[in-house]
């Protein structure tokens, strides 16, 4: 990997943060600092509570994405889901209207400060929404233990799971609620279990999960997940982390090169910022988004500007996170 000096990083650094249109994953706004390379612009955006350990492989994927050219696209477009947070019944709607044309939603579920009824209640609402043709998959972040977990699945199966996202957080949980869940045919997908493992092969060598949620920035960049796709074996989803819609033009590049790309990834989740870094956002156009590099725009940077102290944070975290990866 070429590596840039902490000064040439430095040099182009913008630190944003954005409003969201509703809370996710306790937020209410996202922060990310923003490069310019020879490749184009790329982004670091891991969030805050990452330490710096965890937070290097994000810094090799923004390098990989800024200072090396991206891999031969097999298609030029990428079919997304909607993301739905864990809001009330009520807003489903509004949230689904947000992402035009897409046929499948994700649907937050399992949030510590609501109850399963609430849950229930909101995948109820995404089906009527999308109707009997729609696609509805669901996300637990790995807050269900095993018996919470069958429970669940069970009571959210009748609205036709296409699968479930980290029901449980440990590899032999998920292999346990995979093995429990048979019964009800409804595949489980890990997340949590690849992007933060030391060693992201355990879960599929474990046989516990049918599909894997590939994320370019947790694991390196768009050839180190390359990788660890061609590696298991299995099908797989490219998501997003909230990113900015430069991380998620990442993204886009990343599905982009996967040779078999049969289930629609969440990278529409511009779609939940109500503030971006450029004019022309990656939102989804009749279900898809186009993969393309972005630019800023001068005006917005200066204007979703972080505030000094939340500037010098993110410079002080990108010069840590430098020198760990510098010195390998």
């Amino acid at each position: 990997m070429m590596m840039p000096s902490l000064d040439e990083l430095l040099g182009s650094a913008h630190v944003v943060s954005l409003k969201l249109f509703d809370r996710f994953r306790g937020l209410d706004s996202r922060e990310a600092l923003l490069l310019e390379g020879p490749e184009g612009w790329t982004e670091f955006s891991p969030f805050v509570e990452y330490d710096d350990a965890e937070a290097a492989n994000w810094l090799r994927a923004t390098i990989d994405f800024g200072w090396q050219s991206t891999p031969h696209p097999l298609r030029t477009s990428i079919p997304v889901n909607a993301t739905v947070p864990a809001v009330p019944a009520g807003k489903v709607a509004e949230v689904l209207a947000r992402f035009p044309g897409c046929r499948t939603a994700k649907v937050k579920v399992a949030s510590p400060d609501q109850t399963l009824a609430d849950d229930v209640a909101r995948v109820a609402e995404v089906r009527r929404v999308l109707g009997p043709e729609g696609r509805i998959r669901i996300d637990a972040n790995g807050l269900w233990n095993v018996d919470e977990a069958e429970h669940a699945i069970h009571a959210l199966s009748a609205f036709d799971l296409e699968y479930v996202e980290q029901p449980c957080m440990s590899v032999p949980d998920l292999a346990e609620i995979r093995h429990r869940t048979t019964y009800l045919s409804v595949p489980i997908a890990a997340d949590e279990s690849v992007r933060k493992s030391g060693d992201p092969l355990a879960v599929a060598r474990a046989g516990a999960a049918d599909i894997l949620v590939i994320k370019a920035q947790p694991l390196g960049g768009i050839r180190a997940a390359l990788s660890i796709i061609g590696q298991t074996g299995l099908p797989v989803v490219v998501s997003s982390a909230l990113d900015t819609s430069i991380g998620l033009s990442m993204g886009a590049h990343l599905a982009a090169s996967v040779p078999g790309l049969y289930f629609d990834c969440g990278l529409g989740t511009a779609s939940l910022l109500a503030e971006d870094v450029t004019g022309e956002p990656l939102l989804p156009i009749a279900g898809a988004i186009p993969v393309r590099r972005v630019v800023p725009d001068a005006a917005l940077l200066d204007q979703h500007a972080a505030s000094p102290d939340r500037r010098d944070w993110w410079l002080a975290r990108l010069a840590r996170t430098h020198a760990l990866v510098a010195a390998e």
